[in-house]
This record gives structure tokens, C-alpha cells and sequence, in this order.
């Protein structure tokens, strides 16, 4: 097996586990188990306080100590485990504790699986976003694996069995676990002279270009929330999706982002450089959220969630393939770990309050004005278009770090 293909599978299983439970986990949790609104925050926080606390561990034991493949090997396979655990829990406080430790477990790969693509590929700009587009098919295909689950069971409660998201989680993660060991070898950069990996990587932001760009992609990310958290119930009360149909609905977001990250964000790098590939990924979400607070026509609102593709893929998939630019090399693992700490856990925990926050603003006896909602995101992500565009310039460490990724 080429080297592609094993990266394309691994980002597959990656985020397989993930989307096979975390759109869908909220329902299971409030209408099989009786979670409470405030009991759902507090799981789906989780995640990115996880993503917070943990990737500097892993990315200073790849950099350091052991090979990145193991390391993934070896927290795929214990977080299959908990998750085949955390599967036939029906008590919050018990869920909420294994849940932390699960996304204690699984937050470090998301760096290091794109930290080990970035190593093991000879152009990261040109070759990437093939490999990392597995991720969203693995998420899709995983969604549709546990429907089918769900429709041959004929369970009148809706569901296959008890747990069965997180089930079949468990099931992507130990598939993962065991195909780790077989990925590329990727040894820890261990002559190295600075021993703390992590340490270096914070170092960073001493750069004014990358500091900016982090405060950026901070900003950004509380505002993807806004997507993730409010889009669903917004289609369902003002824009007319039946809430049976919402969530293939949604899907378009994701086929937007298969075909942006296969055959549009390379040629973007190649033809307009990074700098200009990320000021078009930030201009996507304000002209997204402009047209949600409009909320019409219902056709234009639906179709405008293809914008997800250009909101995500230019920005967010292309900031991990900068950053790996810039890296220098025996912390590239940790750099990844500290973007992703960045994005997934800082600005998505506090995007999941703030969104919320800016709900309760809006909302009067239990009817949201979607239009004030959404208004907050557009200005937002505006004025981090403005100050990008002003004061982001492409770092010239990328021209000597290209080279000797070749």
C-alpha cells in the first residue's frame, strides 16, 4: 500500500470515529436517556476542553520520545475501549467522567494524524487536501453506516440498541488502533537540542505574522459554532427543513467540503499563495451568515450551506498546512498540536458558550430572532477579515521549509 492511500485510510478512520457520534449524540443522550439541556453542554464541552489540556502530551511524546504511528496506535485503542464502556452508561455523572478521559485520549490525534500526513508527503500544499478529504468522506460514511444500523433494527425506539453511536465509535477507533501500526514510520526527533517540544512551539507567537494569525483563527473558530451548534434548529424554526430531513440537509456542507479540499484548495495555494487562500476562506463566513440573517429565500439559505466548503476548507484545513510551513522541523508535531489547541479547543469551547449566550440574547417567550443572532457572527468575522487582510503577511520561513520537506 502507497503512501497516500495509507494516510487517506487513516484520515478516514480518524474522523469516522468521530462523526459516528457526535452528531447524533445529543439526541440519544436527551430523548433515550433523559439528559437534561445543561447535561448535553456539559458533554459536547468536553471535547474541546480535552483538546485544550492533552495535544501538547502528544505532540512532545512524538517529537520526543516515541514514533507518531505508535502513539496514535496506542490512544486509538484505549479510546476504543472507553467508548465501548461509556456505550452502556445511562448515568450522567458517570458518562461525564469517561467521556473527559475518552477526549483526553482522543484529542492528541487530531494533530498527529495531520502532523504524520504533513511529514510523509513530499508537497504538503499540493498533496494534503487529497489525503485530509478521507476525513470528511469517513464522517459522512459513518453517519450513513449507523442510519442503515438504525433502519434495519426496526427498534421503535429509534435506535439499533443501547449506545449504538458510541458502539460504533468504539468500533472505528479499535479498527484505527490496530491500522496505526501499520502507517508510516515516523521517529521522534530525539537529537534534538531543545527537549521540550511543546515549549517551542508556544515560542511561536513571539512571531507578530503568526500571532495575528492565531488570534484569527481563534476568533474564527468560536464563530464556526454558530454553524455547528444553531444551524439545525435554525433550518427547522425559521427556514421550513422538517426535522426528520435536517440532517441530510446539512450533508451539503459536507460534499462542499469533499470537493473544495479534492480539486479547489490546491490549485487556490498554487495560484494565489496562502496568504490570499485564507483571507477567501475567512470572506466566506460573513457572506454565509449575512445570508442566514436575511432567512430568505429558503432555497438561497439551504444552498449557501455549500459555503461551509470554501468557510472550512480555506481557512481552517489550510492554517494546518501553513503552520506545518513555518514549523521548524523537530516540532512540527507540537506546532500542529498548538493550532489545533487553538481552533478545536479554545475557540470551540468558547464558541459552544458564546453562541448559546448570544441565543438566550436573542430569544423572547421561547422565539429566537435568528436575525439578531446571526448579525453577531457576520460583524465578527467581518472585522477579522479587515484585520487580516491589514496586518497578516506570509512568513519567509516557508519558501526554507518547503525545501526541505522535498
Amino acid at each position: 500500500m502507497n503512501v497516500r492511500l495509507r494516510l487517506s485510510v487513516m484520515m478516514f478512520l480518524q474522523y469516522a470515529i468521530w462523526g459516528a457520534w457526535a452528531p447524533v449524540l445529543s439526541a440519544y443522550l436527551q430523548n433515550n436517556l433523559g439528559f437534561s439541556g445543561s447535561q448535553l453542554g456539559i458533554i459536547f464541552s468536553l471535547l474541546p476542553l480535552a483538546t485544550i489540556i492533552s495535544p501538547f502530551l502528544g505532540g512532545q511524546l512524538a517529537d520526543r520520545y516515541f514514533p507518531s504511528e505508535k502513539v496514535i496506535a496506542v490512544l486509538q485503542l484505549v479510546g476504543g475501549v472507553l467508548l465501548l464502556l461509556i456505550a452502556g452508561v445511562t448515568s450522567f455523572n458517570t458518562m461525564m467522567w469517561l467521556m473527559l478521559l475518552y477526549s483526553l485520549v482522543y484529542a492528541p490525534t487530531l494533530a498527529l494524524t495531520n502532523s504524520i500526513a504533513f511529514i510523509n508527503l513530499k508537497d504538503s500544499e499540493k498533496e494534503f487536501g487529497g489525503i485530509r478529504v478521507w476525513g470528511t468522506i469517513g464522517w459522512i460514511a459513518a453517519g450513513w453506516a449507523l442510519a442503515a444500523w438504525r433502519v434495519l433494527a426496526k427498534s421503535p425506539e429509534g435506535i439499533a440498541m443501547r449506545g449504538d453511536t458510541l458502539i460504533l465509535a468504539g468500533i472505528f477507533s479499535l479498527i484505527m488502533g490496530i491500522y496505526s501500526f501499520s502507517l508510516p514510520h515516523t521517529p521522534p526527533q530525539k537529537e534534538a537540542a531543545r527537549p521540550w517540544a511543546f515549549l517551542e512551539a508556544l515560542k511561536m507567537l513571539k512571531d507578530k505574522n503568526f500571532l495575528i494569525f492565531a488570534i484569527i483563527s481563534f476568533v474564527v473558530a468560536t464563530e464556526l459554532q454558530f454553524y455547528y451548534v444553531l444551524t439545525s434548529p435554525f433550518l427547522t424554526q425559521s427556514v421550513g427543513v422538517k426535522q426528520e430531513s435536517v440532517s441530510f440537509v446539512m450533508t451539503i456542507a459536507q460534499f462542499a467540503e469533499i470537493f473544495v479540499m479534492a480539486f479547489m484548495l490546491s490549485w487556490a495555494l498554487r495560484k494565489f499563495g496562502m496568504r490570499m487562500t485564507l483571507t477567501l476562506g475567512i470572506l466566506a463566513w460573513p457572506i454565509r451568515y449575512i445570508i442566514f440573517v436575511i432567512g430568505k429565500p429558503s432555497w438561497l439559505v439551504i444552498a449557501s450551506l455549500a459555503l461551509h466548503g470554501f468557510c472550512y476548507v480555506f481557512f481552517f484545513t489550510a492554517a494546518y498546512i501553513y503552520v506545518d510551513n513555518i514549523a521548524p522541523k523537530d516540532i512540527r508535531n507540537s506546532a500542529q498540536s498548538l493550532i489545533a489547541t487553538i481552533i478545536l479547543g479554545l475557540g470551540n469551547f468558547a464558541g459552544s458558550l458564546f453562541c448559546g449566550w448570544i441565543q438566550d440574547i436573542f430569544t423572547k417567550d421561547n422565539v429566537v430572532n435568528w436575525t439578531g443572532t446571526f448579525m453577531v457572527p457576520t460583524v465578527l468575522t467581518f472585522l477579522c477579515l479587515i484585520i487580516f487582510m491589514v496586518f497578516f503577511r506570509e512568513s519567509q520561513k516557508k519558501a526554507a521549509t518547503q525545501a526541505s520537506l522535498t
